[in-house]
């Protein structure tokens, strides 16, 4: 026995790495390195779903990379007998002298559009999902430098890429952070470079605001107060965005006693910011509203305490109409954009708000709250009656309001409620350019009389039974609306992802941000035709 090991191990010794098969680097990761110098720079191509086994469906850029390597990816490819499918990848090594790696990803069908059922583009999504798979492969292996082709669709690619790349560890120690990667359009090999470097550059601003979104829905509450989230903003946004940050007092002084009941509670003083970007001159702004509990307990309604931890990102509106601004602000898209945040804590203490108070909103209606945890629409109450003071040519409004529609629609899409049909229209419409989808909800009187129905007030701020909850929360806020264009979004279901979109990582979303930066952006065509 130990004489035939012997033999077999002196026979592989004997072997030579050149005789190694292509097929034996393709599956086991082989990597040749040059002896004079290492490198981790690496490539992401497109191939599209074939059956064949005897040819490959390249993209352009894999194409024309595949001819400058002499063939050798589709030699590769073809060497294992088995096509790819949409989302599959194979890694492949010491094929080119620039990259040490050269990752090819499967983006899908040729020729996939939008799908009416799903109500996506589905060209689209493959293409984010591709190539956020890809990067986020390469950067397993340590690449820190990623070129990747456009997979004929380079806004969609460039999106996927930032997106997935996106993690919130600041808080961590060096060792346990991600570590950086640069990601670039592979634009080398196309005859119009100066139009594929510009709608990268759209892609990864669209990313670059949800990704603000992300990073601030995040942050835990104690670094994040409702200040400090100003403060934020205001850093981010000042060089486009004239931003001001007003106080308890001015907002007493506007009587929005709605606002100013969730925040008794807390010890941290509310702040009321209001955000304005001109990319162009009007008198009838973009009115953006976003709910901004920085952390909510439910106050005494106090929620319970397993999952409470995640009430960090109960300020998702807030953020989504943050990272919006950011990302047309760099886009410098021609509309006239004022945006309005309530930020507070919702918080039990001995000054909280009780079931049964009433208070008074800026309107002037009075407010019988019967459940301090139904606080998201005590505070946007207030925001929507100032903003209507502007005159906005429409006023959209972004909340993570009730768990009901977290019941009624799950991970699946935001939900909508707008009196305006045109409005609605455009909306989904952005939704599916985005990926991100949006489902219209009713705004019908018989969700009106469950909160009119009061015994103390004009208004209750729940709806007297769980049924129907996030309609109820809606036709609430339709009290404080006269603008006939007003869309309102509950984002509850869709606040944090784990594993419902392949290019978003688990933890908050940043859902619906690229789908309203796309509506503003629809808006803003409208306007200036």
């Amino acid at each position: 026995m130990a004489a035939s090991i012997v033999k077999r191990v002196s026979r592989v010794k004997k072997l030579n790495v050149s005789h190694i098969s292509a097929r034996y680097k393709l599956l086991t990761g082989f990597r040749h390195f040059s002896t004079s110098k290492q490198w981790n720079k690496a490539l992401v191509l497109g191939v599209y779903e074939n059956e064949s086994t005897d040819s490959i469906d390249f993209t352009g850029t894999a194409r024309k990379f595949d001819e400058k390597a002499d063939g050798k990816i589709s030699q590769l490819l073809l060497t294992v007998k088995k096509p790819l499918k949409c989302g599959k990848t194979r890694t492949l090594h010491a094929v080119d002298p620039e990259f040490s790696s050269v990752l090819v990803t499967c983006i899908g069908k040729r020729g996939e559009g939008y799908d009416e059922l799903e109500t996506v583009d589905k060209g689209r999504e493959s293409i984010r999902a591709a190539v956020a798979k890809a990067v986020l492969q390469l950067r397993e292996l340590g690449e820190n430098e990623i070129e990747v082709d456009s997979c004929g669709d380079t806004e969609a690619s460039a999106e996927g890429c930032h997106l997935a790349l996106f993690s919130y560890d600041d808080l961590k120690a060096e060792k346990s952070r991600k570590p950086a990667v640069r990601i670039s359009c592979a634009t080398r090999y196309s005859q119009d470079k100066n139009s594929m470097e510009k709608e990268w550059r759209k892609g990864a601003i669209l990313a670059e605001g949800q990704n603000l979104s992300r990073r601030l829905m995040e942050m835990p509450a104690n670094l994040l107060t409702p200040t400090k989230f100003a403060e934020i903003v205001k850093e981010q946004l000042a060089d486009k965005c004239e931003v001001l940050v007003r106080d308890k007092d001015w907002a007493e002084s506007m009587k929005m006693g709605s606002f100013l009941s969730v925040a008794r509670g807390s010890v941290e003083p509310p702040v009321f910011l209001e955000i304005e970007y001109k990319g162009r001159q009007s008198d009838s702004p973009l009115a953006l509203v976003g709910k901004g509990v920085t952390f909510d307990t439910g106050g005494i309604s106090i929620k319970p305490s397993q999952g409470m931890d995640a009430m960090r990102g109960d300020m998702g509106g807030a953020a989504c109409v943050a990272g919006s601004l950011l990302s047309v602000s760099k886009l410098q898209l021609p509309v006239h954009v004022k945006a309005f945040i309530p930020l507070c804590e919702n918080m039990p203490s001995g000054s909280a708000t009780k079931p049964g108070d009433v208070v008074t909103a800026m309107n002037g209606k009075t407010i019988q709250v019967d459940n301090t945890d139904a606080e998201g629409r005590l505070i946007l109450a207030d925001a929507l009656c100032y903003s209507e003071q502007f005159n906005p040519s429409l006023i959209l409004d972004m909340a993570t309001l009730t768990g009901a529609i977290d019941v009624a629609l799950g991970a699946g899409a935001a939900g909508v409620f707008t009196n305006s049909e045109n409005m609605w229209n455009k909306l989904q419409k952005a939704s599916v350019r985005s990926g991100d989808r949006v489902w219209r909800m009713p705004l019908f009187n018989h969700y009106t009389k469950k909160i009119t129905e009061c015994q103390l007030a004009d208004l209750n701020n729940i709806g007297g039974s769980r049924s129907g909850g996030a309609c109820t929360a809606a036709a609430f806020l339709k009290e404080f609306v006269n603008n006939k264009n007003w869309l309102h979004l509950d984002i509850a279901g869709v606040m944090s992802n784990s594993g419902d979109v392949a290019y978003l990582g688990k933890g908050m979303s940043g859902r619906p941000t690229r789908t309203v930066i796309e509506f503003i952006n629809l808006m803003s065509k409208e306007t200036n035709n």
